[in-house]
Formats: structure tokens, sequence, C-alpha cells
């Protein structure tokens, strides 16, 4: 096989993954009624006047499956990390009491979890948007290879393997969108 065909394969399956990490990062973020640490991750800190991740100032776990503690690694901390997560789009209320922040994941209501399927539903649909735009990219990249040379037979073969790669993302996609809203809508 042509290796300027080979290379685009792979930068569209690299493309192609970086979908799949995005979408997989996106759902992290949306808290399923369960205590998830990923729910923190864009959350900044005022850190002596330099804005820092909340992970790097502070350890966070959790407890038990409805909570998770926060504890800053200096007490001073307290004050700006309660503030950030207040300014925060996590919608959860901190409870501080003076040495370590918890946050009570609530009960999600029907309401609530159908909104959140919606957003895991778009979420995935971006995904699959951004998977058949890399096929779309890499089949323009073979019909201007075909102009340049490539032979029909190659790049006909490689269109129909840029094919399958989608397929197969596309069922990623799909499975992972599934597991998430399953985990939503489970009690």
């Amino acid at each position: 096989m042509n290796e300027e065909v080979q290379l685009v394969f792979e930068m569209t399956k690299e493309q192609m993954e970086k979908a799949i990490n995005h979408l997989d990062n996106e759902l992290n973020r949306i808290r399923a009624g369960k205590a998830n640490i990923h729910i923190l991750d864009g959350i900044i800190v005022d850190y002596y006047g330099a804005p820092t991740p909340l992970n790097q100032v502070s350890n966070i776990s959790t407890p038990d499956a409805k909570t998770i503690m926060i504890q800053p690694w200096e007490k001073t901390m307290i004050n700006p990390i309660e503030k950030a997560l207040m300014n925060s789009n996590v919608g959860i209320t901190p409870i501080n009491n003076g040495e370590v922040i918890r946050l009570g994941i609530p009960q999600l209501t029907e309401e609530r979890r159908r909104d959140l399927v919606k957003q895991v539903k778009n979420e995935g649909e971006n995904a699959r948007v951004s998977v058949r735009n890399s096929r779309r990219d890499a089949n323009d990249e073979y019909r201007q290879m075909q102009k340049d040379g490539l032979s029909e037979d190659e790049a006909k073969t490689a269109e129909d393997r840029i094919q399958k790669l989608t397929d197969e993302y596309t069922e990623k996609v799909d499975k992972i969108v599934d597991a998430k809203e399953e985990d939503i809508m489970t009690i």
C-alpha cells in the first residue's frame, strides 16, 4: 500500500481517537447522581494570584457514593476553593467545616435525568459529526491523490478502509453514549 495513503489513514484514525477522548472527557463532567471527582475537572482556584486547577491545591476523594471530599493542602486555601466551587457550574453548594469541604451529591429528579440524557446524546452527536468530518477529510485527500496519480483501485480500497474505520468509531461513540445514559437513568 502507498505510504501516503497509509499516512492519511493513520492521521484519520488519530483524529477519530481524539473525538472519542473528547467525548469521554465531556461525559465525565456530567454528574449521574453518584459522586465522581471528574465533575470538578474544570474548576480553577485562585492560588496566591495564580489561576490553578483544583486538583493541584487539594486532595479530592469520594468517601461514599453520595459525597465528594476536598481537602486543601493548605488551610488558607479553604475560602478560595469554596469561592471557586460557588462560582462554578457544578450546581452543588459546598459544606465547609474549616478543614475539609464536602459536596453532597443530590438525588437526581426524573426531569433532571432526562435533561442529562439529552446533554449526553448531544455530546454523542458532536462526536459522531467529528468522526464523519475526519472521514470526509480523508476521502477528499484520497481523491486529490487520485488526481495526482494514485490508481482508482487504490483510492477505492483506501476509501473502503476509511469507511470501516468510521463505522468502528461510530459504534464506539454509540456504546459510550448508551453506557452513560444507562448510568444516568439507574437510580
